[in-house]
């Protein structure tokens, strides 16, 4: 089974000051599933890093996925078809690209557990190959 992250729960883990920093770094260093990162919550932690903490920050964690500690997941071209379905669907809850990748990703690969802490737009998203999806932290 894998895992997928949001970028949240990634930055929270990162982040000391975090107030979810606890339950997050516990999430991703105790996981026995396959962590996996889309390609587009590399680009959103990247910039957060920038913006809220170090730029060693960042450059720590890149080094984590260059060894080998999450896999990487790019969009296939039927998971961006995926999220303009999604984005036009949900147009009401401001669905981004990020979070919309995430759900064709869980749908591609399965998975009925997403890593996350933005509870609005995952409780409302109705993934297609499960009725709703399994949040954690």
């Amino acid at each position: 089974m894998a895992l997928i992250l949001d970028t949240g729960p990634l930055l929270a883990a990162i982040d000391l000051a975090d107030k979810d920093h606890a339950r997050c770094a516990s999430l991703v260093t105790e996981a026995t599933d396959d962590l996996v990162v889309p390609t587009l919550v590399l680009a959103e932690l990247d910039y957060w890093c920038a913006h809220r903490l170090s730029p060693d920050a960042w450059l720590v964690f890149l080094e984590d996925v260059m060894r080998g500690a999450y896999r990487v997941e790019s969009p296939s071209p039927a998971d961006l078809a995926r999220c303009h379905e999604l984005q036009d669907l949900y147009r009401s809850l401001s669905l981004g690209v990020v979070d919309a990748s995430i759900v064709a990703l869980a749908e591609r690969l399965g998975e009925p557990k997403v890593a996350t802490l933005d509870q609005r737009h995952f409780r409302a998203v109705r993934p297609t190959h499960v009725p709703a999806f399994d949040l954690v932290p």
